[in-house]
């Protein structure tokens, strides 16, 4: 279930896989849960990412932009888990999820109209899916690289994979389709997820997860080719309606542990 809502969503599933960790062994290091829900978001993200190539939604170019802009910020937010007290930790993520459902909700306006960035070095890019259809838009890439930074931090840091954020972002800040940003997000949050994951292992973080870890993987690995198949029936508007109430449930439930 992770697998499916995080790749239609473009979201990794962490934010939906942390919380239930946490309600499961609310007595384990959150950094462990941390690191094992991030290591889940890469199996995802990879699963996801290989369905979506083949549906020709991945903007390559602006994905490994951004991607190169996340992977300081998760080896950062990696090594900053281990140093957090538990109910800081909670609070801070129960914070970020509700935040980012408030925030897709209070912006009724959608996606900006394509090539509406006046920025000196704005970036248009045109791509043609799989299914024959045209996404025309530009962006601003200081801005877009600014956003991948701070999501590979926070994601990293909380273990929830980013793509929660990012989606959202990149449709609402820097004018990206909903799918087009589902797909690209994916892609970034592979290697994201990846090099965040191996910080976690390198800092002794994940003692302890590996056999958890195999098992949910291979859930989200399953899962994702469901939801990237789903995607292709799902209206935009309901993709990004569904994120934010996840976002808002999850968030609630898990300040309401942190009391």
């Amino acid at each position: 279930m992770v697998g499916a809502l995080g790749t239609l969503i473009g979201a990794g599933g962490g934010f939906v896989l942390m919380p239930v960790l946490i309600l499961l062994y609310p007595d384990e290091a959150r950094d462990l849960l941390a690191s094992m829900s991030l290591a889940v978001v890469f199996f995802n993200a990879l699963s996801g990412s290989s369905a979506y190539a083949r549906m020709k939604r991945i903007d390559y170019r602006s994905g490994m932009l951004f991607a190169a802009a996340t992977v300081p910020g998760a080896i950062l937010g990696a090594l900053t888990t281990s140093h957090m007290h538990r109910g800081l930790f909670d609070g801070i993520l129960g914070t970020v999820l509700v935040a980012g459902s408030i925030f897709l909700l209070l912006r009724p306006g959608g996606p900006r109209k394509p090539h509406e960035s006046q920025h000196v070095f704005a970036i248009h890019r045109q791509l043609l899916d799989g299914q024959g259809l045209l996404y025309d838009y530009s962006y601003n890439p200081v801005v877009g690289v600014s956003v991948s930074f701070v999501v590979g931090y926070l994601s990293s840091l909380l273990g929830v994979g980013g793509g929660f954020l990012h989606v959202p972002l990149l449709v609402v800040l820097l004018g990206f389709p909903v799918h087009v940003a589902t797909a690209t997000s994916h892609f970034v949050l592979a290697v994201m997820a990846l090099a965040g994951t191996l910080t976690h292992i390198l800092s002794g973080s994940f003692t302890g997860g590996f056999q958890r870890t195999l098992l949910l993987g291979i859930g989200v690995i399953v899962g994702a080719q469901f939801g990237a198949r789903l995607s292709n029936r799902i209206h935009a508007n309901w993709i990004i309606r569904g994120l934010a109430g996840a976002l808002a449930l999850a968030g609630l439930r898990i300040l309401l542990s942190a009391l």
